[in-house]
């Protein structure tokens, strides 16, 4: 059984996106071993120059880092990264036990995204989407596309 963590910036402040969150969650549990960790971003002031960001984004990968399990498969959500269907989400879960990964760890950075640095450290960038959305409705819909992708998987008729 693979073990997925999600390790993201910020708290989350919303009931109703907690609610989505929690709900989520509870449905993995039939497809995996899921955990989650939040961890606290950096304050930055009103307008932060192009050096604050930087230097906030990488304080922030050292915390990223740390809670990376090891020998996990490091997926970076980022602008940059590949779009993916549900289907080729769920043959990239498929893939990692024959690539020497029982352990799938995805990254969200802050309203700032990831330092370049824990980019590189990835083995795949992945985008949701070229639009923007707020970071804590992107966990969401990144819970969602990992429980489908699970349901895939297993024949299940969610994804219908």
């Amino acid at each position: 059984m693979l073990s997925v963590d999600l390790i993201y910036l910020g708290g989350e402040k919303e009931l109703y996106f907690k609610e989505a969150a929690a709900e989520y969650k509870k449905r993995l549990g039939a497809f995996c071993t899921f955990s989650e960790k939040s961890i606290k971003d950096e304050k930055l002031p009103n307008s932060p120059s192009e050096t604050e960001i930087k230097t906030a984004l990488e304080k922030e990968s050292v915390k990223i880092l740390d809670n990376i399990p090891e020998k996990s498969f490091r997926i970076a959500l980022c602008i940059e990264g590949k779009q993916l269907s549900s289907e080729e989400l769920a043959d990239l879960f498929n893939s990692l036990p024959g690539k020497g990964f029982s352990r799938c760890a995805f990254l969200i950075g802050s309203s700032d995204g990831l330092s370049e640095h824990l980019k590189s450290t990835c083995h795949y960038k992945l985008s949701m989407s070229k639009m923007t959305f707020p970071h804590r409705l992107a966990r969401v819909m990144l819970l969602e596309q990992i429980y489908r992708a699970f349901s895939i998987l297993q024949g299940g008729k969610y994804h219908k």
